[in-house]
């Protein structure tokens, strides 16, 4: 469709002529010394976009300049030769993943098949309790009960894995770090819920019981942390909400099923879509601490497969291909959340 002259002017009868409007103007000379004005809001405000370069230089040195590497996934492997000067082997790496008849497609899919697992309990089970855990402190009408409740739940957060691995060893005694029983496996031998064999041999030597330990454990380093972010929006309600609520005859359950969770539904939505776009992102750390060959049937992961093959088996082109399209799955596993979240509730990310 061609554009008219009278889509933007107005035509004056008087003389015979076209003219601009004041509005038509004002968006021409907008668009005309854009980046004039992009110019003076940064002079304007330069000290908070010298904030910024050191994040600029953080993502520019370890997720944009590390992407060179992932040329690796298309070349013939060679730890003499640098990327750019490898033979280029297509996608023989990928065919190897995923119809390979070497047994090594299998392990692919097992460490994927895990780590969808994994990442979708810790989903399922994992992200409603830093929610129920806003609305507990929220409740909280002592200032210094609630400052050590909280400070009690972030503590987990601030441990480095190899502590919270430590830990989790401790109380089910598993392996040379310390001998008998914990008190979790004593809790659950007593409960009848595992013999005392299983018990004694430790729980996370048995693949049955991997799982649970590895979700629970996240449950309890991560949960307080990441309810910081639904405890802000909580306390951002306006308190006319809370009373007109119980002007209508409202109790406290009530209140959090009328005022609060609605209040807060659009950061759920975008911790969700969030949490969905690193659903396979599973570190590499805290699995490697604590399984073993024994418990790699559910514990092997898609990192701990490219970390196993790239490093102990040297062979980088087979870990940067399975780790590519564990990304990649991941990226469209965000795109379809964001497409879905949009679509229902008119809330996103983009």
């Amino acid at each position: 469709m061609k554009a008219k002259a009278a889509d933007y002017l107005i035509y004056d009868e008087a003389s015979g002529t076209y003219r601009q409007s004041p509005e038509q103007a004002v968006r021409d000379d907008v668009e005309k010394h854009y980046w004039l004005h992009v110019g003076r809001t940064i002079l304007k405000d330069w000290r908070l976009y010298i904030m910024l370069v050191p994040m600029i230089l953080v993502f520019l040195f370890w997720r944009y300049f590390p992407m060179y590497e992932l040329l690796g996934c298309f070349k013939v492997s060679d730890e003499v030769k640098p990327v750019s000067e490898q033979l280029f082997s297509g996608f023989s790496y990928f065919k190897r993943l995923l119809v390979g008849g070497d047994g090594l497609s299998t392990e692919f899919w097992r460490a994927m098949r895990n780590t969808f697992i994994l990442s979708f309990y810790g989903l399922c089970f994992g992200f409603p309790v830093p929610i129920i855990l806003a609305l507990f402190f929220n409740e909280i009408r002592s200032n210094i009960a609630r400052s050590v409740y909280q400070v009690l739940t972030y503590l987990p957060k601030f441990m480095s894995t190899v502590v919270m691995t430590s830990l989790v060893m401790m109380l089910v005694k598993q392996g040379s770090l310390t001998s008998g029983m914990g008190i979790i496996s004593q809790l659950l031998a007593k409960l009848g819920l595992v013999s005392r064999e299983v018990a004694n041999a430790g729980l996370l030597n048995n693949p049955s019981f991997f799982r649970p330990a590895y979700i629970l454990s996240g449950i309890w380093e991560g949960a307080g942390y990441d309810s910081i972010v639904f405890f802000a929006a909580i306390i951002a309600i306006s308190p006319t909400s809370y009373e007109a609520a119980q002007i209508d005859g409202a109790d406290k359950m009530a209140q959090m099923r009328y005022v609060v969770l609605p209040s807060i539904l659009s950061t759920i939505v975008i911790m969700l879509i969030t949490r969905i776009g690193s659903l396979l992102n599973i570190g590499y750390e805290k699995v490697l601490l604590l399984y073993n060959p024994n418990t790699y049937v559910t514990a092997d992961v898609v990192s701990t497969f490219a970390q196993r093959y790239g490093l102990a088996g040297a062979s980088k082109g087979i870990a940067s291909a399975a780790e590519m399209m564990n990304n990649v799955v991941g990226m469209l596993l965000v795109i379809g959340a964001n497409t879905i979240a949009r679509k229902a509730s008119d809330v996103s990310l983009y």
